[in-house]
């Protein structure tokens, strides 16, 4: 039985952001995109909220992820966080994007969010030479959790 599409909220942290370089989110397509800016900045972590829409079954039976925020193929989606230049800081050294991906949003953890929750995720902010995260980067484990909304 196919579902209407339904909001799924997440959050994702970007730990050990590098001082003063500009973060934000892409919603839309290159070209056409918005940035939206974090929730929250501090020395430790830079927050993002959005949502997703969840509606249907990829062929292989994982959830189909839609909507302004989700990019890339439907059966590889990931979010892009903008970074330096791309993200609008005119004076940045750095320039790039994110990938943070939404592989193992799955229909059990899906299906397990209270009213109240999102799934929260966590990227490292540097790359292990020190500059910032860029291109496809890995969830810190352990991957996509149910936290409390707030």
């Amino acid at each position: 039985m196919q579902r209407e599409p339904s909001p799924l909220p997440l959050r994702i942290v970007v730990d050990d952001p590098i001082p003063g370089l500009a973060l934000a989110l892409q919603r839309g397509q290159a070209g056409k995109a918005e940035l939206v800016p974090p929730v929250s900045r501090s020395a430790d972590a830079v927050v993002f909220d959005l949502e997703v829409m969840v509606g249907g079954r990829l062929p292989d039976g994982r959830p189909r992820l839609s909507g302004p925020y989700a990019q890339g193929a439907a059966d590889a989606r990931f979010v892009y966080l903008c970074v330096g230049a791309y993200a609008g800081q005119a004076d940045a050294q750095w320039s790039g994007r994110i990938k943070v991906p939404l592989a193992g949003i799955d229909e059990e953890k899906i299906q397990a969010l209270a009213s109240g929750t999102r799934l929260v995720a966590r990227i490292a902010g540097r790359s292990p030479k020190g500059g910032p995260a860029l291109a496809s980067v890995p969830l810190l484990p352990p991957g996509w959790i149910q936290k409390p909304a707030s």
